[in-house]
């Protein structure tokens, strides 16, 4: 006679012991990544490496990519423009992560963001300009106008205590409008396209859209909270140098 404890055991799932098997193994491969993502970024911040050196990297490559502008390089000026932007993002992520970040440091890479967006824009107007393109060449000035415009509409609020993230150009927004204008621009070697014009079309509009944007959304936030911050500013004369 069948025992009860046979008669009621479940069956096997095919297989089962295979999946268990796999599962483990991906456990493993997973805790193995994190182990090796854990012990280089341990390295990383026992090393000498500063997040000033990475903004100053990123400045240098946003420096040749204006150079190469001018000599008409633009597929490698796309290159070190797209690489450099990379560096201005990761020194912040590095300062928080490794605790070596300084006031100092923070408006350094503040700072030096804004000379890479406006000497590479630069180089590109003078490209337009050369070409006798001054629409173009007009354009860019308004991008630069307008990019700077994005920066300091945030700061100036935040300054006055209003958090202000919002509109659609933001930097990496812009980097990558600028970064496709490059890449695809005319004679850049990757096929029949002249995106450059176009693409500085897209940042002077997107970035004048979002001060506008910025502009709108402190004025709602101040005016939400009128009596307090006029109050703590009845002295100040928004005056900014």
């Amino acid at each position: 006679m069948p025992s009860s404890s046979g008669r009621d055991a479940p069956p096997r799932t095919p297989g089962g012991t295979g999946r268990r098997s796999r599962d483990s193994r991906n456990g493993r491969g997973v805790r193995n990544a994190q182990e090796f993502r854990a012990l280089a970024r341990d390295r990383l911040i026992e090393s000498r490496l500063t997040p000033n050196a990475i903004s100053i990297v990123g400045f240098v490559l946003n420096l040749a990519a204006a150079a190469l502008v001018t000599q008409r390089l633009f597929f490698l000026a796309g290159v070190a423009f797209i690489v450099g932007s990379v560096m201005d993002t990761l020194d912040g992520r590095y300062s928080r992560m490794s605790g070596k970040g300084t006031l100092f440091g923070a408006f350094l890479d503040s700072t030096l963001d804004r000379v890479e967006e406006g000497v590479v824009l630069a180089a590109v107007a003078g490209y337009f300009a050369a070409r006798g393109d001054d629409f173009a060449a007009a354009m860019c000035v308004i991008a630069v106008l307008s990019s700077l415009m994005v920066s300091y509409t945030r700061a100036r609020a935040e300054a006055l205590g209003v958090e202000c993230k919002v509109g659609l150009a933001t930097r990496p927004v812009r980097v990558v409008v600028l970064s496709i204008g490059l890449v695809f621009a005319r004679g850049a070697s990757l096929g029949d396209f002249q995106l450059l014009a176009p693409s500085i079309y897209v940042l002077a509009a997107l970035s004048t859209f979002t001060v506008i944007q910025r502009v709108w959304h402190v004025k709602g936030e101040l005016a939400a909270d009128a009596p307090k911050r006029e109050s703590m500013h009845a002295s100040g004369d928004g005056d900014v140098t």
